[in-house]
């Protein structure tokens, strides 16, 4: 069936003119851009500059320079959407802060805390013992917040990992394939990144770590 289509067939499909595969691919990648966003911007930037229209100018970008794309694996794309991320978060920020005059120093200077309400959202249902009453959606949107501030601390290769696994429920089969990996590689990363976030996290907010 087509909506079973893999990363890698959705990334075979679009280099080949499929409009539709691109767009489920880029879907794909959402949250993953979003999270870099947020990792880039500190919290005053982020006041100022919202990260999801950042995304969006990457997704704009990548659908008009797809030619220009080389790589064959959903890896690849990841890194090709990332680098265009980070460009046009660097030209964001220099934008601002030419049209503000104010420091650069101040403005970007990194933030070890960076989560925000726009990239949980989607999220928040897809979560293991999710609940859709609404004290279940506060309770789980605090630990979703909480989660995402975690994450930050994380080297960026287990956060992805775990975002896939936890935030979008993929098996293991599928992280490999987005992320490029071996099982046993995947495995560790989720391992390694599970054992940093109990250091960090309260265990009743996120029980199932």
């Amino acid at each position: 069936m087509e909506g079973d289509q893999s990363t890698t067939q959705l990334v075979v499909a679009s280099k080949q003119g499929n409009n539709e595969a691109l767009g489920r691919l880029l879907e794909r990648y959402r949250g993953f851009l979003l999270m870099l966003a947020h990792r880039y911007l500190s919290d005053r930037l982020r006041r100022r500059i919202d990260p999801s229209d950042i995304v969006q100018l990457t997704y704009l970008e990548a659908k008009r320079d797809l030619p220009a794309f080389r790589g064959e694996t959903p890896a690849e794309f990841a890194g090709w959407l990332r680098g265009m991320l980070k460009n046009n978060v660097a030209t964001a920020v220099a934008r601002h802060v030419t049209t503000q005059k104010r420091s650069v120093k101040r403005e970007v200077e990194a933030s070890p805390k960076a989560a925000g309400q726009d990239s949980a959202g989607g999220w928040i249902y897809q979560l293991p013992g999710s609940t859709t009453s609404p004290s279940g959606v506060v309770i789980r949107e605090e630990a979703v917040l909480s989660l995402l501030e975690a994450l930050h601390e994380l080297p960026e290769t287990q956060a992805e990992a775990i975002r896939l696994r936890y935030m979008e429920g993929l098996p293991l089969s599928e992280i490999v394939e987005r992320m490029g990996k071996s099982d046993t590689a995947v495995a560790g990363l989720l391992k390694r990144g599970l054992q940093k976030l109990r250091t960090i996290l309260n265990p009743n907010d996120c029980p199932w770590i």
